[in-house]
Protein backbone atom coordinates (compact mmCIF):
# COMPACT_ATOMS: atom_id res chain seq x y z
CA UNK A 1 0.00 0.00 0.00
CA UNK A 2 1.17 3.51 -0.81
CA UNK A 3 2.00 5.69 2.19
CA UNK A 4 0.12 8.91 2.80
CA UNK A 5 1.91 12.22 3.47
CA UNK A 6 0.22 15.24 5.03
CA UNK A 7 1.97 18.57 4.35
CA UNK A 8 1.56 21.47 6.78
CA UNK A 9 2.46 25.08 5.95
CA UNK A 10 3.89 27.60 8.38
CA UNK A 11 2.89 30.93 9.89
CA UNK A 12 1.26 33.51 7.58
CA UNK A 13 1.06 30.96 4.76
CA UNK A 14 -1.69 28.89 3.17
CA UNK A 15 -1.74 25.51 1.49
CA UNK A 16 -0.82 26.77 -1.99
CA UNK A 17 2.71 27.51 -0.71
CA UNK A 18 3.22 23.73 -0.54
CA UNK A 19 2.54 23.11 -4.24
CA UNK A 20 6.14 22.41 -5.29
CA UNK A 21 6.80 20.10 -2.35
CA UNK A 22 3.47 18.40 -2.98
CA UNK A 23 4.44 17.70 -6.57
CA UNK A 24 7.85 16.30 -5.62
CA UNK A 25 6.39 14.03 -2.95
CA UNK A 26 3.91 12.69 -5.49
CA UNK A 27 6.75 12.02 -7.91
CA UNK A 28 8.46 10.06 -5.12
CA UNK A 29 5.44 7.78 -4.95
CA UNK A 30 3.49 9.09 -1.96
CA UNK A 31 -0.20 9.91 -1.74
CA UNK A 32 0.03 13.58 -0.75
CA UNK A 33 -2.46 15.82 1.07
CA UNK A 34 -2.13 19.49 2.00
CA UNK A 35 -3.51 20.49 5.39
CA UNK A 36 -4.65 24.09 5.16
CA UNK A 37 -5.36 26.02 8.35
CA UNK A 38 -5.63 29.59 9.63
CA UNK A 39 -2.23 29.96 11.27
CA UNK A 40 -3.06 33.18 13.15
CA UNK A 41 -6.82 33.20 13.74
CA UNK A 42 -7.61 29.54 14.46
CA UNK A 43 -7.18 28.16 17.97
CA UNK A 44 -4.55 25.50 18.46
CA UNK A 45 -7.20 23.13 19.83
CA UNK A 46 -9.21 23.46 16.64
CA UNK A 47 -6.18 23.00 14.39
CA UNK A 48 -4.96 19.91 16.25
CA UNK A 49 -8.42 18.38 16.37
CA UNK A 50 -8.83 18.73 12.61
CA UNK A 51 -5.33 17.43 11.94
CA UNK A 52 -5.72 14.38 14.16
CA UNK A 53 -9.06 13.58 12.54
CA UNK A 54 -7.42 13.76 9.12
CA UNK A 55 -4.60 11.45 10.22
CA UNK A 56 -7.10 8.94 11.57
CA UNK A 57 -9.20 9.13 8.40
CA UNK A 58 -6.23 8.48 6.12
CA UNK A 59 -4.91 5.76 8.42
CA UNK A 60 -7.95 3.55 8.02
CA UNK A 61 -7.22 0.10 6.57
CA UNK A 62 -3.76 0.14 8.20
CA UNK A 63 -2.27 2.87 6.02
CA UNK A 64 0.90 4.64 7.14
CA UNK A 65 0.45 8.42 7.49
CA UNK A 66 3.55 10.61 7.53
CA UNK A 67 3.60 14.33 8.33
CA UNK A 68 5.88 16.99 6.86
CA UNK A 69 5.62 20.43 8.43
CA UNK A 70 7.32 23.69 7.56
CA UNK A 71 8.18 26.03 10.45
CA UNK A 72 5.07 26.33 12.66
CA UNK A 73 3.63 23.37 10.75
CA UNK A 74 6.36 21.14 12.14
CA UNK A 75 5.63 22.25 15.70
CA UNK A 76 1.94 21.52 15.22
CA UNK A 77 2.74 18.14 13.68
CA UNK A 78 4.72 17.12 16.76
CA UNK A 79 2.04 18.34 19.12
CA UNK A 80 -0.61 16.42 17.19
CA UNK A 81 1.49 13.25 17.13
CA UNK A 82 2.02 13.32 20.87
CA UNK A 83 -1.49 11.86 21.08
CA UNK A 84 -1.77 8.11 21.44
CA UNK A 85 -3.61 5.73 19.12
CA UNK A 86 -2.81 7.52 15.85
CA UNK A 87 -1.82 5.51 12.77
CA UNK A 88 1.93 4.87 12.31
CA UNK A 89 4.24 7.11 10.34
CA UNK A 90 7.23 9.42 10.52
CA UNK A 91 7.50 13.22 10.84
CA UNK A 92 9.85 15.62 9.05
CA UNK A 93 10.13 19.21 10.26
CA UNK A 94 11.46 21.83 7.84
CA UNK A 95 13.05 24.82 9.57
CA UNK A 96 10.85 24.38 12.63
CA UNK A 97 12.06 26.13 15.80
CA UNK A 98 11.53 23.06 17.96
CA UNK A 99 13.37 24.65 20.89
CA UNK A 100 11.46 27.92 20.47
CA UNK A 101 12.17 30.91 18.26
CA UNK A 102 14.23 33.90 19.42
CA UNK A 103 12.92 35.82 16.40
CA UNK A 104 9.32 35.16 17.49
CA UNK A 105 10.12 36.34 21.02
CA UNK A 106 11.67 39.53 19.64
CA UNK A 107 8.69 40.03 17.35
CA UNK A 108 6.23 39.65 20.23
CA UNK A 109 8.31 42.09 22.27
CA UNK A 110 7.74 44.81 19.69
CA UNK A 111 4.25 45.44 21.09
CA UNK A 112 0.65 44.41 20.74
CA UNK A 113 0.88 44.31 16.96
CA UNK A 114 3.60 41.67 17.09
CA UNK A 115 1.62 39.56 19.54
CA UNK A 116 -1.48 39.71 17.34
CA UNK A 117 0.44 38.70 14.22
CA UNK A 118 1.80 35.61 15.97
CA UNK A 119 -1.77 34.61 16.78
CA UNK A 120 -2.98 31.73 18.89
CA UNK A 121 0.21 29.72 18.38
CA UNK A 122 2.45 32.39 19.89
CA UNK A 123 3.42 30.37 22.96
CA UNK A 124 4.33 27.31 20.89
CA UNK A 125 6.47 29.40 18.54
CA UNK A 126 8.24 31.20 21.35
CA UNK A 127 8.91 28.22 23.62
CA UNK A 128 8.81 25.05 21.52
CA UNK A 129 9.50 21.76 23.34
CA UNK A 130 12.01 20.47 25.87
CA UNK A 131 12.44 17.15 24.07
CA UNK A 132 10.62 14.69 21.80
CA UNK A 133 9.39 11.57 23.55
CA UNK A 134 6.64 10.46 21.18
CA UNK A 135 6.55 7.13 19.37
CA UNK A 136 7.11 8.50 15.87
CA UNK A 137 10.59 8.94 14.42
CA UNK A 138 11.23 12.62 13.77
CA UNK A 139 13.73 14.08 11.31
CA UNK A 140 14.57 17.77 11.03
CA UNK A 141 15.96 19.65 8.03
CA UNK A 142 17.40 23.10 8.75
CA UNK A 143 18.45 25.82 6.32
CA UNK A 144 21.67 27.77 6.67
CA UNK A 145 21.37 30.62 4.18
CA UNK A 146 20.75 33.73 6.29
CA UNK A 147 18.15 35.55 4.22
CA UNK A 148 14.70 36.33 5.57
CA UNK A 149 12.34 38.47 7.61
CA UNK A 150 13.82 37.41 10.94
CA UNK A 151 17.17 38.96 10.10
CA UNK A 152 15.48 42.36 9.90
CA UNK A 153 14.46 42.40 13.58
CA UNK A 154 17.69 41.25 15.20
CA UNK A 155 20.93 39.33 14.94
CA UNK A 156 21.17 35.54 15.07
CA UNK A 157 23.71 33.51 16.99
CA UNK A 158 25.21 30.89 14.70
CA UNK A 159 24.07 29.41 11.39
CA UNK A 160 20.50 30.29 10.46
CA UNK A 161 18.01 30.39 7.59
CA UNK A 162 17.08 34.05 8.02
CA UNK A 163 14.26 33.24 10.47
CA UNK A 164 15.36 30.27 12.60
CA UNK A 165 18.80 29.22 13.79
CA UNK A 166 20.08 25.73 13.08
CA UNK A 167 20.46 25.19 16.83
CA UNK A 168 16.79 26.05 17.42
CA UNK A 169 15.75 23.23 15.08
CA UNK A 170 17.55 20.50 17.03
CA UNK A 171 15.69 18.74 19.84
CA UNK A 172 16.67 15.88 22.17
CA UNK A 173 14.86 12.71 21.19
CA UNK A 174 14.68 13.24 17.42
CA UNK A 175 15.97 10.49 15.13
CA UNK A 176 18.07 12.58 12.71
CA UNK A 177 18.99 16.13 11.73
CA UNK A 178 20.63 17.74 8.72
CA UNK A 179 21.29 21.26 7.40
CA UNK A 180 21.19 22.27 3.73
CA UNK A 181 22.05 25.37 1.69
CA UNK A 182 18.77 27.28 1.52
CA UNK A 183 16.82 29.87 3.49
CA UNK A 184 13.63 29.48 5.49
CA UNK A 185 11.09 29.81 2.68
CA UNK A 186 13.44 28.04 0.28
CA UNK A 187 13.01 24.81 2.24
CA UNK A 188 9.63 24.47 0.53
CA UNK A 189 11.13 24.75 -2.96
CA UNK A 190 14.51 23.06 -2.56
CA UNK A 191 15.00 19.87 -4.54
CA UNK A 192 17.56 18.75 -1.96
CA UNK A 193 15.05 19.25 0.87
CA UNK A 194 12.46 17.15 -0.97
CA UNK A 195 15.05 14.44 -1.61
CA UNK A 196 16.01 14.32 2.06
CA UNK A 197 12.36 14.28 3.14
CA UNK A 198 11.76 11.29 0.87
CA UNK A 199 14.81 9.50 2.25
CA UNK A 200 13.74 9.98 5.87
CA UNK A 201 10.13 8.94 5.29
CA UNK A 202 11.32 5.78 3.60
CA UNK A 203 14.27 4.84 5.83
CA UNK A 204 14.15 6.90 9.03
CA UNK A 205 17.50 8.55 8.28
CA UNK A 206 18.82 11.32 6.05
CA UNK A 207 21.40 10.68 3.34
CA UNK A 208 24.95 11.63 4.25
CA UNK A 209 27.31 12.85 1.55
CA UNK A 210 30.26 11.32 3.40
CA UNK A 211 28.58 7.93 3.86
Amino acid sequence: MTDHVILLHGLWMRGFALLMLHRRMMEAGFRVHRFDYMSVAASQTRILGSLQSRIEELGQDSHTVHLVGHSLGGLLALRACAAESLPPGRVVCLGSPLKGSAAARRFAGMGRGGEVLLGNNRELLENGFDRWSGEREVGVIAGRVSLGLGAMIGQFDGDNDGCVTVDETWLPGIADHCAIETNHTGLLFSQEAARQVTRFLQQGRFERSDA
